[in-house]
């Protein structure tokens, strides 16, 4: 099954060359290249890169970067430690992003996308770094929005939800409407039956958007909160 998915996906996505994953940024950035942050769901640092969940099945981390690194973009992605604090760590994903910026690449050059507890990250990047040009990708990542009121969303956000996750199925749009430095918001729903492990595996349903997102051919970006 795995192998059909994977045989299905690359067609999909086409003969483009593949970028490079790194666990950091690298040292000499390319200031025309596009540089994706993927923070990863929090099984991850449980469990190692290549977890199987009871309920969800395999989580495969290292494909997941390939596909999004699979039209040339730079993927950067490490393992983050057990119990990492949400906060911290979008302080350091901010840190990093703001050094890609002093080195010459354009905002309109960098896309965070975050899974699950990596979303929740991700939103916080947004929230922290406040450039209108940065690019992110919400994946099953807004519940529980009303334990956090400080949260704001800034820049260009797509959200994606699996409509038979049982586990983290919210929308994301509250959260975008009560975001005033917001540039753009769209939402997408998908529908593969796989709850949260629709976002395991880079299934098509998700990872085609997210590489014309990442590409800038998708044109999500014309809808307002």
């Amino acid at each position: 099954m795995l192998v059909r998915l994977c045989v299905a996906l690359f067609f999909l996505i086409g003969t483009a060359h593949a970028g490079a994953v790194f666990t950091a940024p690298p040292e000499q950035a390319e200031r025309d290249r596009v540089y994706v942050f993927y923070l990863h769901g929090r099984i991850v640092e449980d469990r190692g890169v290549r977890p199987v969940d009871t309920r969800f099945g395999l989580y495969d981390y290292p494909a997941v970067l390939d596909a999004l690194s699979s039209r040339g973009a730079v993927v950067i992605s490490a393992q983050r430690p057990h119990e990492t604090d949400v906060d911290e760590y979008a302080g350091k994903t901010v840190a990093q992003i703001e050094a890609l910026l002093r080195a010459g690449v354009p905002e309109k050059n960098i896309v965070v996308v975050g899974f699950s507890k990596g979303g929740r990250i991700a939103a916080r990047v947004s929230s922290f770094l406040r450039r209108p040009a940065v690019r992110y990708v919400l994946l099953a990542a807004c519940w529980d929005l009303q334990k956090e009121p400080q949260l704001r969303l800034t820049g260009r956000v797509l959200a994606i939800r699996e409509t038979s996750d049982e586990l983290v199925g919210e929308s994301c749009r509250s959260l975008a409407e009560r975001s005033e430095r917001l540039v753009s918001f769209d939402e997408l729903s998908i529908s593969t039956g796989k709850s949260h492990g629709a976002f395991y595996l880079p299934r098509p349903e998700w990872v085609l958007p997210v590489l014309d997102w990442i590409d800038g051919s998708a044109r999500f970006d014309k809808d307002s909160p």
